[in-house]
């Protein structure tokens, strides 16, 4: 694991540190090609420059986002209101990541993709890679 990943597990309180390693743990043995680092102060997996996954600590829990998830077509995840694409899940103990719902959405992250690296330079507007 990043070892600047593995900090950040290590700064969260109780629980959420478990959630975070079991997290990052599943995430890099599914996603083995992505690139891994702290982006905008949370853990975040890249494929050729273009943010897939990420999770980041909330009140209610640790969300686990996706930033192309909106086209997953998956009921578990929530679809976050705006232009962008993502969708979310949140998990406030280890034992609610189903590692099967997890390693499918993982797999849907590297099939469908929306062009997060280019989003300034397009002023906004997202255009789909896969």
């Amino acid at each position: 694991m990043n070892t600047e990943i593995q900090t950040y597990n290590d700064a969260q309180p109780g629980a959420y540190k478990e959630i975070c390693n079991r997290l990052a743990t599943e995430i890099g043995h599914n996603l083995g090609e992505a690139e891994s680092k702290i982006w905008h102060a949370h853990p975040v997996w890249f494929i050729n420059g273009n943010p897939i996954v990420g999770y980041s600590k909330l009140k209610a829990g640790i969300r686990l986002m996706f930033w192309s998830g909106a086209d997953f077509a998956e009921e578990q995840l929530k679809i976050n209101t705006g232009k962008f694409k993502d969708a979310s899940v949140t998990y406030t103990a280890a034992e609610e990541i189903n590692t099967g719902d997890l390693k499918r959405w993982l797999e849907k992250s590297r099939e469908i993709q929306w062009d997060y690296k280019h989003i300034v330079k397009r002023k906004g507007v997202l255009l789909r890679l896969k």
